[in-house]
C-alpha cells in the first residue's frame, strides 16, 4: 500500500499518526539516525488504512510490540519546515493516548529498536525535561500535563510554508 504523502514543488503533504504514550510523569519519545530531535512514535497512513490501525501498526514496526489505543487527543493540521530536509510541510496528524505492555518494555529508560534498516532510539522523557527539549511538535510541551477527554482539532502554523 501506498504512504499518504506526496511532494510537490513547494513542499510535501503528509497524512501521519502519532502515540502519546505516558508512564509515571514521562512520555515515550523517539529519534533516528537523521534527527537531531525528538519526536513521537508514529508514522504516515496508508492509502485505504484508517488512522486507528496505522498507529497500532507503527508502533508494531518500531517497538516490536501490541499497543492498545486508548482515545484520541487531537487532529492538527501543522505547517512547519523540517529541520533536516529544510522542506516545508502541510501534515495532518492523528495523536491517539495509548498504551504498550509492560511486560514487552526494557526496564532501561532509553533502549534501542531495529526497523527494517533503520535504528531508533526511544527514551522516556520527563515531562519537565520535554519542556526544554529539542522536541516536536512543539505544542505537546505545553499540553502534556492536561491531555484532553475528547478529541480537539488544532492548528499549528510554525512556519507559513505554501
Amino acid at each position: 500500500m501506498m504512504d499518504l504523502t506526496f511532494q510537490t514543488p513547494r513542499g510535501t503533504f503528509n497524512y501521519r499518526v502519532a502515540a502519546v504514550i505516558v508512564e509515571n510523569g514521562r512520555l515515550l519519545v523517539m529519534r533516528d539516525e537523521r534527527s537531531p530531535y525528538w519526536f513521537l512514535p508514529g508514522g504516515r497512513v496508508k492509502l485505504g488504512e484508517t488512522a486507528e490501525k496505522a498507529i497500532l501498526r507503527e508502533l508494531r514496526e518500531e517497538l516490536g510490540a501490541e499497543c492498545r489505543v486508548v482515545r484520541p487527543l487531537w487532529f492538527c493540521q501543522n505547517f512547519f519546515e523540517e529541520d533536516v530536509s529544510g522542506r516545508n510541510f502541510h501534515e495532518l496528524c492523528v495523536y491517539y493516548l495509548a498504551e504498550a505492555p509492560t511486560n514487552e518494555w526494557p526496564q532501561e529508560d532509553c533502549f534501542e529498536r531495529t526497523e527494517g534498516e533503520r535504528r531508533n532510539l526511544f527514551c522516556r522523557m520527563p515531562f519537565e525535561k520535554l519542556k526544554t527539549a529539542y522536541f516536536y511538535p512543539q505544542f505537546l510541551k505545553e499540553q502534556i500535563d492536561r491531555l484532553p477527554q475528547t478529541p480537539q482539532f488544532l492548528t499549528v502554523i510554525e512556519k507559513e510554508t505554501l
